[in-house]
C-alpha cells in the first residue's frame, strides 16, 4: 500500500485528539474515511467537515471498551458494502496513579479497549485485505511501549503488547501485500492527560490543566498524524514521533532495565504526587 489516494480507512477513536487529526490528514491525502467512537455528535461534526472537503465519510458509533464490540462494529461496516483498505487502531486510554488506585473493572475496560478490541479488529480485517490483494494496519502504541511505567502500569503494559503484536503480524503477512506499522507518540496536546487523571487527585488534574495552558504537552496531534502517515508510506516498522521522543527512547538501548525503571518511576511518582 503505497498511496492513500481513493482508499478507505477505518479510524477508531476518531472523535478527537490524534484520531481526529488522522482523519483530517487522510482526507487531505485523498482518502475516504470511516469514523468510529462513542460520541455521535462529535463524529457527525467531523464527518460533515470531511464531506465538505470532497471525500466520503461514514459514521459508526461504537464503544470498543465493551466485550464483543469489535466484531459487531466490523459486521456493521462490512454489512453496508464498505471495504477497509487501511485499519487504524487509535482508540485507547490510560490512568495515572498507583496500581491500587483504580479498580479491576476500570483495568478490564482498558485492556478490552487497548488490547482485545485492537486484536479483534486486526483479526477481522486482515483476511479481507489479503483476499483483495493487500492493505494496511496502523496500531497506535506509545513511547510507553518501550519501558515499564510505574504509576501507569497497566496502560504501559497494554502498549507493550501493541508493539509486540504489530511487529509479529507485520512479518507474518508482509508477503500478502499487507503493510503493518506501530505509531508511537509521546506526550501530545490531546485529551489523553485529562482522561488519565480524571480519577486521580485534584492536584494532578490542576497540574494537567496548567501544562495544557502553557502548551507544555509535547507534539500537536496534527504533527503526530502527518509524521505517522508519512512513516507508513515509507514502510517503517515502528515510528516514534518527535525528535525529542526519539532521543529519549534511545536510552533503553544503553541503560540497564533497572536504571530505566528507576528513571521512569521517579518521573511518574513526581507527576502523580503533585
Amino acid at each position: 500500500m503505497d498511496s492513500f489516494q481513493d482508499r478507505t480507512a477505518l479510524v477508531t477513536g476518531a472523535s478527537s485528539g490524534i484520531g481526529l487529526a488522522l482523519v483530517r490528514e487522510l482526507a487531505g491525502r485523498g482518502t475516504n474515511v470511516i469514523l468510529t467512537a462513542r460520541s455521535r455528535d462529535k463524529l457527525d461534526a467531523a464527518a460533515e467537515e470531511i464531506r465538505a472537503s470532497g471525500r466520503q465519510a461514514h459514521v459508526f458509533v461504537s464503544d470498543l471498551g465493551e466485550s464483543g464490540s469489535a466484531k459487531q462494529l466490523y459486521g456493521e461496516i462490512t454489512g453496508t458494502g464498505l471495504a477497509i483498505d487501511l485499519l487504524i487502531n487509535n482508540a485507547g486510554y490510560g490512568r495515572w496513579g498507583s496500581f491500587l488506585s483504580f479498580d479491576c473493572d476500570d483495568y478490564a475496560r482498558m485492556i478490552q479497549l487497548n488490547i482485545t478490541s485492537l486484536t479483534e479488529l486486526c483479526h477481522l480485517a486482515i483476511p479481507d485485505m489479503a483476499a483483495r490483494g493487500g492493505g494496511g494496519v496502523i496500531n497506535v502504541g506509545s513511547t510507553a511501549s518501550f519501558v515499564p511505567v510505574p504509576f501507569s502500569a497497566v496502560y504501559g503494559a497494554t502498549k507493550g503488547y501493541v508493539i509486540m503484536l504489530t511487529e509479529a503480524i507485520r512479518y507474518e503477512y508482509a508477503d500478502q501485500g499487507i503493510r503493518v506499522m506501530t505509531l508511537c507518540p509521546g506526550a501530545t496536546a490531546s485529551n489523553f492527560a485529562g482522561v488519565a487523571s480524571e480519577k486521580s487527585s485534584q492536584a494532578l488534574k490542576d497540574l494537567n490543566a496548567k501544562m495544557e495552558a502553557s502548551n507544555n504537552m509535547g507534539q500537536s496531534c496534527e504533527e503526530v498524524a502527518r509524521e505517522g502517515l508519512d512513516a507508513f508510506l515509507g514502510d517503517q516498522v515502528t515510528v516514534i514521533t518527535g525528535s525529542r521522543n526519539r532521543r529519549m527512547m534511545f536510552l533503553p538501548r544503553v541503560l540497564s532495565r533497572k536504571r530505566m525503571l528507576n528513571m521512569v518511576g521517579k518521573l511518574f511518582r513526581q507527576r502523580t504526587a503533585n
